[in-house]
């Protein structure tokens, strides 16, 4: 089923509006920045930006990636994303706001053990495609902190085909020292592997 998904949405990009949920400090902008650089090693068109509430650790935050095959003339936010990536675990059940404006039939990963009763419910209203991956229990064994980003990463990357897995690890190497950069590897590549869809 995962293939699948793939294929579909490779096939038809036209135009991918994703859309990053997290709090500072967890690196949601920088989750943003390294998709669109993947996506231009692969000769696609890309359009990334943050937007901040107030700037501190903990604060909401979010962060926009538009990828195209062609190219793109949006500049402004993403109001109605095909995809939103929920990157931290406490704001799994905060499902009105990092659904808020998701396409009917749009997917959602989010970094969670299991899905709450209140994503699976909004999920069968909408008809919502739910991915999850305990990336929390990723992080503190690969990086020994919370450090979710680079995992929700390789999860997303997993169950839509936006990019390659090789483009992404590329992009890491060269953004970070060799051995963040090898964790970060890891990190996305265990999430690559356990991401699950929600049946």
């Amino acid at each position: 089923m995962l293939i699948l998904i793939r294929h579909i949405l490779v096939k038809h990009m036209a135009l991918i509006e994703v859309r990053w949920h997290g709090r500072g400090g967890q690196g949601v902008v920088t989750a943003s920045d390294l998709l669109a650089k993947a996506a231009i090693l692969e000769g696609k068109y890309v359009w990334h930006a943050p937007m901040f509430g107030p700037e501190r650790t903990g604060a909401p935050v979010m962060a926009f990636t538009r990828i195209s095959d062609e190219p793109i003339e949006i500049h402004s936010g993403i109001y109605s994303p095909d995809i939103v990536v929920t990157i931290d675990p406490i704001q799994v059940v905060e499902v009105e706001w990092y659904t808020e404006g998701l396409k009917e039939g749009g997917s959602v990963v989010v970094n969670a053990k299991k899905i709450p009763k209140v994503l699976a419910d909004k999920a069968v209203q909408k008809n919502y495609k739910i991915f999850y991956v305990d990336a929390y229990d990723i992080a503190l064994n690969v990086f020994k902190r919370a450090f979710y980003n680079t995992p929700m990463l390789g999860a997303l990357v997993k169950v839509t085909g936006i990019v390659g897995l090789e483009s992404v690890l590329k992009v890491v190497e060269t953004r970070f020292r060799k051995e963040i950069a090898e964790k970060n590897k890891e990190a996305i590549r265990k999430a690559y592997e356990e991401v699950k869809k929600y049946e």
